[in-house]
Parts: C-alpha cells; sequence; structure tokens
C-alpha cells in the first residue's frame, strides 16, 4: 500500500523518516518565507508543529506567500496554515498562536518543548530573543536574514552569523549577538545588494519582494532542518 511519504522514505530511510514524525518544529512568523518553510517540512512528514503568527492574509501577499489566496484574504495566517498542514498529512499534529512574539510574551512558550525552532519573523528585538531562548532551552534554531529586495533566489545559502557579510538585517543580529554573548547562530541569507524600491507604511519602509526570493529561502532553510533532524 503506498504511503504519502513513501518517495521521501525512498532517499532518506524509514529510520530518519521515523525521526521526522516524533519531531516538533516551532515556526514564528508563517509568511513569505515562514509559509514555505512550514509547507516544505508537512510535505517532508514532520509530525509536530507549533506555528505563531498574529497576522491575517491580505491582497498584497498574493505575490509571494504560499498561504495567499483571494479565498483566503482576511482569514488568520496560522489558521490558514494549520488547514494546510492537514490536507497534506492529517495525522500532524499542530499548535497555534495568534500573537506577535515579543519580549513580553516570550515566558508563555516552551522552548524545551520545541526539536527544531524557525526564526522567520521581521522585528530584529523578536529575532534576537527567539535565539536566545532557543540557545538557552538548547533547541536547535535557525534564523531568516533578509529576503526582501532580492531578485536573484541563487544567492541564498546557509552560514554562521559571524560568516555573513552585505545582508544589511545579518548585520544588526551580527552586533546584537555579539553583544549578548551568542554564538554559532545559523542562518540563511543571500549576498545580494538588497533593491532599494520601498513603499511607506506609517514609519516603516516596506521592501518589494518576488515570488521566488522568500520562497527560495524557506526551502533552504527547510531543507536544514530536516537534514538536522534526520541526522
Amino acid at each position: 500500500m503506498e504511503n504519502r511519504f513513501d518517495r521521501l522514505e525512498m532517499l532518506i530511510g524509514s529510520e530518519a523518516l521515523s525521526k521526522l514524525r516524533s519531531s516538533r518544529v516551532a515556526v514564528f512568523g508563517v509568511g513569505g518565507v515562514g509559509g514555505y518553510v512550514v509547507e516544505a517540512l508537512a510535505r517532508s512528514g514532520v509530525g509536530s508543529f507549533l506555528l505563531v503568527d498574529n497576522d491575517v492574509v491580505s491582497i498584497t501577499n498574493l505575490n509571494r506567500q504560499i498561504i495567499a489566496l483571494e479565498s483566503t484574504i482576511g482569514k488568520s495566517k496560522v489558521e490558514v496554515m494549520a488547514s494546510r498542514i492537514h490536507d497534506i498529512n492529517p495525522d500532524a499534529s499542530v499548535e497555534i498562536r495568534e500573537c506577535f512574539f515579543l519580549p513580553e510574551t516570550a515566558d508563555s512558550f516552551d522552548f524545551s518543548s520545541f526539536d527544531y525552532v524557525a526564526d522567520c519573523v521581521d522585528t530584529v528585538t523578536a529575532k534576537v530573543e527567539i535565539i536566545m531562548r532557543a540557545k538557552k532551552a538548547g533547541c536547535k534554531v535557525i534564523s531568516a536574514m533578509g529576503a526582501g529586495g532580492k531578485l536573484n533566489p541563487s544567492m541564498f545559502e546557509i552560514a554562521d552569523i559571524s560568516k555573513t557579510s552585505v545582508c544589511p538585517l545579518a548585520k544588526v543580529m551580527r552586533r546584537e549577538l555579539k553583544n549578548r554573548g551568542i554564538k554559532d547562530v545559523k542562518v540563511v541569507y543571500s549576498k545580494e545588494e538588497p533593491n532599494k524600491s520601498s513603499m511607506q507604511s506609517g514609519s516603516r519602509h516596506i521592501p518589494g519582494s518576488t515570488a521566488f526570493s522568500p520562497s527560495v529561502a524557506g526551502l533552504i532553510m527547510a531543507s536544514e532542518i530536516v537534514k538536522d533532524l534526520s541526522n
């Protein structure tokens, strides 16, 4: 009898697939990058998820987010993503938290219960706090650097934060993590100079984006998580 993960098992073996089924992954932010992280992990047999995001799908998400469709506009991103996971693998366990991760809400998360954490949020404060909490709990963590304003998806790669260059977000994160004495942080980043085009939303500059750069960053991140979890 055919199984939904037969083709993956052919490549990685039954023991590795069993490890993925027993793993719990927390994904903070399920937008352009995080949505593809979750999608790939669900299709790779990861058995348990925590999805954290307080946003709803908007019409401006349609150009790059896997959960963004005309039929999902206005709906909670974590609810849409949870439903998608169960369409892929009904046996998966999915917990959702409709909130933004902030230092003030951090104590409500038990990082020791996660096998892996994927940081796909936008703000430096939240990213640093996620990494600090994961490190303290002894949980593996990987962080997404800037994917906006990028046109060449082939330039994304995995590196330690200390080895990154060019990416403005990575530069800030290097400084903030160094100031806190945090080392050995795995990230996905691009050496492509970001395109300067952006739109203004209040006090924020929002970079332009494509369908292919955030998705590739997310898929690369997911591949690293699968590799680490399955050994």
